[in-house]
């Protein structure tokens, strides 16, 4: 008969499970190898934080997201990488799935290995995190035990550790079960699953928890998003708002603003200059508030450029307003103008700044030329010697009233479009030329790519240019009609596509133009952006003189310098493929090299001649509803 005190059993007991705790959470984190000594970096975190990413600052940390499989750890973890990676923040997502395929694909899902999973993952999460990185864990990790020492890793390291349970309750997570999982492991198929067999241990103190039904995959996320916040790992500023902010002067200001905009000294300015005034107060030009100011413009000239709250934003052409000596010596003593075009009054434009327009200067930066024999070169030369800058007060909205206006969608238009269409990717096309079918098979391409990244519902803006373009350009009136009629033969997704035009004029100003197009769609909600070959480019003024092969940029830079751009951070640019005529299989596709005796590239000039005279391209390069717009456009030119 045994004679202990039961209740000094239970407490040994109790003891010894604590003590086995403790030796077990030493031994987790034992070090093993005794030749070993720590060496220490020569860089700080501070310094890393200067030059990681675009918003400076060290902002290394670990979000840890545990929950139940199916929970949405890992779609949250994913839209947040995107979100903070788009805004310059460097972040990485560590998936369950994809850490057990390659760093710990030795290890199983017995209690141990769960175990010893988790550790490794905690310790490259904070090699990451001391890096600079913000780390996104999304795994089950079920023991509360193992999630403190992963906690514990970080806080010996003095590194920022968020524990983000993601709430979601089983019976959810089953009916969410696109693995199987569930099934299998009711069905005895998969031994000791979370949920079913092994318990889940919930944190009891974690620092914020999401809860899942009910919110679509972005409200959760805006939840994390909102405690790192808090925390300062993110700044506020970085949050982009759904809202571009316009110009426009606000309906209960606006009787007032036109009354005082007739008595205000006016100034009248041409075509091109409306354009862009249309520009900037749509929200095209965030956060331009008006024509650029002196500082504004060495910005966009030298950086390409917009410091912004120790951010770059992209504008790398300057959005300036020309003015004659005499309109500057009328106009700089009054603190607001009045501008006006064809007998309307558009805007106010406040406190006014003059500076020299020193026009070989800014050619020279924006085009790589001084040549008037480029056609917007020889614009500037002809423009004022002044320039003008000031905020901008919008008295109305610009329209042209040419039976295109239901076409000229400002940003926050298509964002509403955007979302009505449930979009979760937006990729961008711009072009001032016709679409034939290498142009439709790269865009459906793209949507195809996009789909096999886990895009659900990808949508395509064609985005034409509107705005001024040279004379022997296709007007936009015949582009249009080109363009709905490529929709309208199917050859791209009508449902998934908008058509709207981009209201800026056409610099030709190759790949520092660029980089305008690709910000002015970001503006927009684009969070993909389709750059094609040659973009912006044209003919060297004086040909093969000019430069060797006559053209006046390299048809590639455009396409490598988006890549590199400062100031885009939320666009990810799509490489443009070359497509030509397969005579072999008689439609456009994909340049083969290793079958090149099979391709025709059909150029420009030898189309509009096809055109001119009547004749039919080969079947497959265009829609034929599409053909016969064009065709009509360059006959009725032999007509005049």
């Amino acid at each position: 008969m045994n004679d202990h005190d039961p209740s000094e059993i239970i407490s040994k007991v109790k003891m010894s499970g604590c003590e086995d705790i403790k030796q077990k959470k030493q031994k987790t984190c034992l070090q093993v190898a005794t030749n070993v000594t720590e060496q220490k970096h020569h860089v700080s975190r501070a310094k890393r934080g200067q030059i990681l990413g675009h918003l400076r600052g060290f902002r290394g940390c670990t979000v840890w997201l545990t929950g139940l499989s199916g929970a949405g750890k890992t779609s949250i973890a994913f839209e947040l990488e995107a979100y903070l990676v788009s805004r310059g923040i460097p972040a990485y997502g560590l998936d369950g799935d994809n850490i057990r395929t390659g760093l710990n694909k030795n290890l199983g899902f017995s209690k141990e290995d769960r175990e010893e999973n988790i550790r490794r993952v905690s310790e490259v999460a904070k090699l990451f995190a001391d890096s600079g990185v913000v780390s996104l864990c999304s795994f089950v990790s079920p023991f509360a035990e193992d999630r403190e020492i992963a906690r514990r890793i970080h806080r010996d390291s003095n590194l920022p550790f968020f524990e983000v349970f993601i709430d979601t309750p089983l019976e959810v997570c089953e009916s969410r079960d696109v693995k199987g999982l569930y099934q299998k492991a009711r069905q005895g198929m998969i031994k000791g699953f979370t949920g079913i067999d092994q318990e889940y241990e919930k944190p009891e103190h974690p620092e914020l928890v999401v809860k899942t039904v009910d919110c679509t995959v972005e409200e959760s996320t805006l939840q994390v998003i909102e405690m790192l916040e808090e925390n300062g790992i993110i700044p506020v500023v970085a949050r982009r708002s759904d809202f571009v902010q316009e110009l426009f002067v606000s309906e209960n200001r606006l009787d007032s603003a036109r009354e005082e905009a007739a008595t205000l000294p006016a100034l009248n300015i041409n075509t091109v200059d409306l354009q862009w005034l249309q520009v900037l107060s749509e929200g095209w030009a965030m956060p331009l508030k008006g024509f650029m100011r002196e500082s504004q413009y060495l910005q966009a000239q030298h950086f390409n450029c917009l410091l912004e709250d120790g951010t770059s934003i992209n504008q790398s052409v300057p959005i300036v307003l020309a003015v004659t000596t005499n309109d500057k010596q009328r106009l700089e003593s009054s603190s607001a103008i009045s501008l006006y075009h064809n007998g309307i009054c558009y805007a106010i434009l406040r406190k006014p700044e003059f500076y020299h327009h020193r026009k070989e200067e800014r050619c020279s930066r924006q085009f790589g030329t001084c040549n008037i024999g480029h056609p917007y070169v020889k614009m500037i030369h002809e423009s004022g010697d002044w320039l003008i800058g000031g905020e901008l007060e919008v008295l109305q909205r610009v329209k042209w009233n040419d039976g295109l206006d239901q076409y000229r969608l400002t940003p926050n238009e298509l964002r509403s479009r955007f979302k009505e269409m449930n979009a979760d990717a937006v990729f961008a096309f711009q072009l001032r030329n016709p679409i034939h079918n290498g142009h439709a098979l790269l865009m459906t391409d793209t949507r195809q790519l996009l789909r096999d990244r886990g895009f659900k519902r990808p949508v395509l803006l064609l985005h034409p240019l509107g705005g001024w373009t040279k004379d022997d350009d296709v007007p936009l009136e015949t582009r249009m009609l080109q363009h709905q009629a490529v929709l309208d033969e199917g050859l791209l997704d009508a449902e998934s596509t908008i058509l709207a035009i981009f209201p800026s004029p056409m610099m030709y100003a190759g790949p520092t133009e660029v980089q305008w197009h690709a910000k002015a769609r970001m503006s927009a909600g684009a969070n993909f952006y389709i750059v094609g070959r040659d973009p912006a480019g044209m003919p060297h003024p004086l040909g093969t003189q000019g430069t060797v092969d006559g053209n006046l940029y390299d048809g590639t830079h455009g396409g490598r310098v988006l890549k590199m751009a400062p100031g885009l951070t939320s666009l990810e640019i799509i490489p443009f493929k070359v497509a030509a005529y397969d005579q072999k299989n008689r439609k456009m596709a994909f340049f083969e090299p290793a079958r090149k005796e099979d391709f025709d590239f059909i150029s420009g000039t030898r189309m509009r001649a096809l055109a001119r005279s009547g004749e039919n391209p080969p079947d497959g390069f265009m829609a034929q509803k599409a053909w016969k717009v064009l065709a009509n456009y360059y006959q009725s030119l032999l007509k005049k």
